[in-house]
């Protein structure tokens, strides 16, 4: 894996690659890099952007030299102002975030992007992108644990992905999490790995363990990453089978009259256009603006409400943010 960060003739910016392949990608936010590793295995070469476990920072990061260099651009910002657990109120750092994550996807210009977070996370839209947004379970993907994670998939092509869900088992363990370390009945390290789907020898060189062990619990697990890394590496067979897929946009296909894929769907797109009738009705961002809210799945699989009214606009060079 190649590290860009450190790879700088300008502080703070990369110069473009020779001989650049298609499949060049970029991670964003890092970390441990689980994601990065699920897109590997799929076949990608990943690059990884700064990240503030190295010292780094992505503020003072720039892609303007490189557009169109990267065939995609994905990442998982930081999620902790949009936890169900946080009990403060957020700090603003997690809207600061997605906005860098949109910049820099912006200066690059990459034919996808693709974001990760928890489902609490507020719609991102950016200019010349058509997006597909849906939550995916870990134990959908073979993991033993029962993690919800939220992604949002842009495409200048539009087409979406076509997602393969396995039946997730009835013997589930409690999910990884970056507090790991300070939890009493906390899992050994080695134990962590192996539930995220890393080898059981995984170390993480210079970091103090309780370093390790957030790293390691903050990532999305590596079959869940492998798993949206195929869906969007096949993504041009299976637009050239002729899917029909869930109107939800949980990449699901439909058969014959049907328009959403499970009953789970149904509520969704129900409560979806609940949030979005209350959000126009409590909130009016200024012109050229758009309100967006969505609901979400909890731990326990069950939809629940949730409306978030941040607004994103997106624009060379600049971004614009109204909250509400």
């Amino acid at each position: 894996m190649v590290d860009v960060a450190n790879s700088v003739t300008v502080p703070g910016t990369v110069t473009a690659p020779r001989g650049v392949t298609p499949r060049l990608l970029l991670s964003l936010f890092p970390g441990a890099d689980l994601l990065g590793r699920g897109f590997e295995q799929a076949g990608y070469v990943v690059t990884r952007g700064p990240d503030t476990l190295y010292g780094q920072d992505i503020c003072r990061f720039s892609l303007a030299a490189v557009s169109r260099a990267f065939e995609g651009i994905f990442g998982g910002s930081p999620c902790q102002d949009f936890s169900r657990r946080r009990r403060a109120p957020p700090t603003g750092y997690g809207v600061k975030m997605l906005k860098e994550f949109c910049r820099l996807v912006t200066e690059a210009e990459p034919d996808w992007w693709l974001l990760e977070n928890v489902p609490g996370v507020p719609d991102v839209e950016i200019a010349g992108y058509t997006i597909q947004r849906f939550n995916l379970f870990a134990a959908e993907c073979g993991v033993q644990q029962l993690r919800n994670r939220r992604f949002q998939f842009g495409s200048r092509d539009g087409r979406k992905l076509v997602l393969q869900r396995g039946t997730m088992s009835q013997n589930l363990l409690p999910a990884a999490l970056a507090s790991e370390d300070t939890n009493r009945r906390r899992r050994n390290f080695a134990d962590l790995c192996e539930l995220q789907g890393l080898p059981r020898s995984f170390r993480l060189p210079g970091l103090s363990r309780s370093a390790q062990f957030r790293a390691v619990g903050n990532g999305v697990p590596v079959p869940v990453a492998y798993a949206v890394a195929c869906a969007i590496r096949d993504r041009q067979v299976t637009h050239s089978l002729g899917l029909r897929l869930c109107e939800c946009d949980c990449g699901r296909p439909v058969t014959g009259r049907q328009r959403l894929a499970t009953a789970a769907c149904r509520k969704r797109m129900e409560r979806q256009r609940r949030a979005e009738s209350l959000c126009r009705g409590r909130s009016q961002g200024p012109e050229g603006h758009a309100w967006h809210g969505h609901t979400d799945s909890a731990a326990d699989g069950h939809e629940r409400d949730h409306v978030t009214a941040i607004c994103f606009d997106f624009e060379k060079p600049g971004i614009n943010t109204a909250t509400g």
